[in-house]
């Protein structure tokens, strides 16, 4: 993890497990710690892939606050602190695709997108727990893909991270780099956190 920024008056809790939303906000020189929210996802539906990342964003920030609440030991310091939660979908034939359930699904996910395009949709929200000022946003990426051999395919099924990424695209895994053509919007996006937009947040809600 990098060193604290030099400008860093304020705490930071990611909400997250995902090892590349911890990366991207390391990248970007911030300290933090981590909690996660535990929520059953599949229980939280929307009709727009825009309206569901945010939702499920929101959730996860309001779950981590009530076991804010309940810990007893948990102290805010007189600083500023803030809760980033963040989610992530894809979007393939208008469908929108979750992380994957099975190996079965994960293995017709990535073979759609041989060859082919598809939308990344990620929401960030930020919230000052001092406060109780929210802000938050989503932004998109359109991935563009050359053939996926089916022997890739294989290995990331037998690996198993994709099963626990969002349309079972891990746009930074080694065997999956090489093979994209184009990415039109920012990688960081695909992996799960905008640098730019959860700069702006952090702003809004300090």
């Amino acid at each position: 993890m990098l060193p604290k920024k030099k400008n860093q008056t304020f705490e930071i809790i990611l909400g997250s497990s995902s090892l590349a939303r911890r990366r991207i906000l390391a990248d970007m020189g911030y300290h933090f710690q981590i909690m996660i929210a535990d929520i059953d996802e599949k229980s939280i539906r929307m009709e727009k892939a825009e309206d569901l990342v945010m939702a499920l964003a929101e959730a996860k920030a309001d779950a981590i606050l009530l076991k804010l609440h309940d810990r007893d030991q948990f102290q805010l310091k007189s600083s500023p602190t803030l809760l980033i939660t963040a989610d992530t979908v894809v979007v393939h034939g208008g469908i929108v695709r979750e992380k994957p359930s099975s190996n079965e699904e994960a293995r017709q996910f990535i073979r759609d997108y041989s060859g082919s395009s598809t939308r990344v949709l990620g929401s960030v929200v930020v919230t000052n727990l001092v406060t109780g000022c929210r802000r938050g946003g989503w932004e998109s990426a359109e991935v563009y893909f050359l053939d996926i051999p089916d022997e890739v395919i294989d290995s990331l099924i037998e690996e198993g991270m994709i099963l626990n990424v969002a349309g079972g695209l891990m746009l930074e895994h080694p065997l999956t780099l090489p093979l994209i053509d184009t990415v039109i919007g920012t990688a960081d996006c695909v992996m799960g956190l905008s640098k730019s937009l959860t700069e702006k947040l952090i702003q809004e809600a300090l």
